[in-house]
């Protein structure tokens, strides 16, 4: 289930031409035959950075209807990154927002719940992810499975001002969404591979199912944003990584598996959300030639899945 840009359309396009404008950081929904999408915008640092996040509203997965704008303003933040969007069992709707501390290299994430995606108030926003001194956590990706929230974040390290760039993926679990436990790194950075200075968990997908005393059949997919400098910050490419156990994942193979043909290569933030009919819809940030970033999607079609379950490489899916 990886990205194929010549297959792609443009969903949302950048704010602005030219490196540092950007759309993108997806996550989807879909409910009551519509998909739901919220995504970040950005301008270049100096003139906004992330800016906003917006949530809207498709009947085709492509063309898409703003329902609601939130701006850094709002949320007391000097940059917005991905938001996480989320229909609860329960019926309502909750988005997680990364959120930059002014004047610092930190992030945290606040949580907003509404009855409905219109909903969103920044008033009544409250830290669930507040990170620490020496840690900044942004990028949340959250999947509830057999009745358990599991939730893997980006994790940056502020000690020293000069390798605060780096990344790994921790690991959390929570009963509610809400109330967090760490346990620990899921995935780690690889020393003299492509994804050597950063490892960014963008998506994932159980199969099996899991058990109280940690056994079951279970096994773990998940796709991430790598890279191997600081200079390809923000070009951060798409690799594969698996595994038994949520908090511990392998990456697989010695090259990125989906790049931009474009510009730095950036191809990040992949979405892969399950339709009711057995496709599937992908969603992710790609460099364009101009060196904006553009939010693209394509729709896939294959042998359905179950409930609780996602795709896997080399399950034969074929692009439409």
């Amino acid at each position: 289930m990886l990205p194929e840009p010549k297959r792609s359309v443009v969903a949302i396009p950048p704010p602005g031409d030219g490196p540092g404008f950007w759309a993108g950081a997806p996550s989807a929904v879909v409910w009551d035959g519509d998909i739901y999408l919220a995504y970040r915008l950005r301008r270049p640092i100096g003139k906004g950075r992330g800016y906003a996040v917006v949530i809207a509203k498709s009947s085709d997965g492509v063309s898409f209807e703003t329902l609601l704008t939130i701006s850094k303003e709002q949320m007391d933040t000097e940059s917005l990154e991905r938001p996480r969007l989320v229909h609860t069992p329960e019926g309502g709707w909750r988005l997680y927002l990364s959120c930059a501390t002014y004047g610092t290299k930190h992030w945290r994430v606040e949580l907003l719940e509404a009855e409905d995606p219109k909903g969103f108030d920044p008033r009544h926003a409250q830290v669930v992810l507040p990170g620490d001194p020496k840690t900044a956590v942004k990028d949340p990706v959250i999947v509830r499975q057999d009745g358990i929230w599991h939730l893997w974040a980006s994790c940056h390290p502020l000690a020293d001002p000069d390798e605060t760039d780096q990344m790994v993926t921790d690991y959390a679990t929570s009963p509610d969404g809400i109330n967090w436990s760490w346990h620990g790194t899921a995935l780690e950075r690889r020393e003299g591979s492509w994804d050597s200075r950063g490892v960014r968990v963008s998506a994932v997908y159980f199969t099996g199912h899991f058990t109280g005393d940690g056994g079951g059949d279970r096994s773990v997919v998940a796709y991430y944003d790598g890279r191997a400098s600081a200079a390809e910050n923000y070009e951060e490419r798409t690799g594969i990584a698996i595994g038994v156990d949520p908090a511990a994942l392998t990456a697989l193979g010695s090259t990125p598996r989906a790049v931009s043909p474009y510009a730095g290569g950036g191809l990040r933030y992949l979405e892969i959300l399950p339709l009711p009919d057995g496709r599937h819809r992908l969603y992710y940030e790609m460099t364009r030639p101009d060196g904006a970033h553009e939010l693209r999607t394509e729709l896939r079609t294959g042998p359905g899945t179950g409930p609780g379950t996602g795709p896997g490489p080399g399950t034969g899916y074929r692009a439409e």
